[in-house]
């Protein structure tokens, strides 16, 4: 597991995922050219209220690579 901190509407926040998911992360990031903190940013606003942070960025992953399956 790694941490990535991250600022968000003027306070730091982290959240912990695999590897795996970060390079992931850091992939879906490049290809939208968007910062990586509006993107978590999106997400966390987005997010359920009973979620945390780090499980709504997997889920978010999760469906990105879902949409570009389906888009090939």
């Amino acid at each position: 597991m790694k941490k990535i901190s991250i600022s968000l509407s003027g306070h730091q926040t982290s959240i912990t995922l695999e590897p795996e998911f970060i390079d992931a992360l850091h992939a879906l990031v490049a290809r939208d050219g968007r910062p990586l903190a509006q993107i978590i940013s999106e997400i966390d606003n987005n997010r359920p209220a009973n979620t945390n942070l780090s499980s709504a960025v997997r889920v978010w992953i999760l469906n990105q690579m879902i949409l570009r399956i389906a888009q090939n």
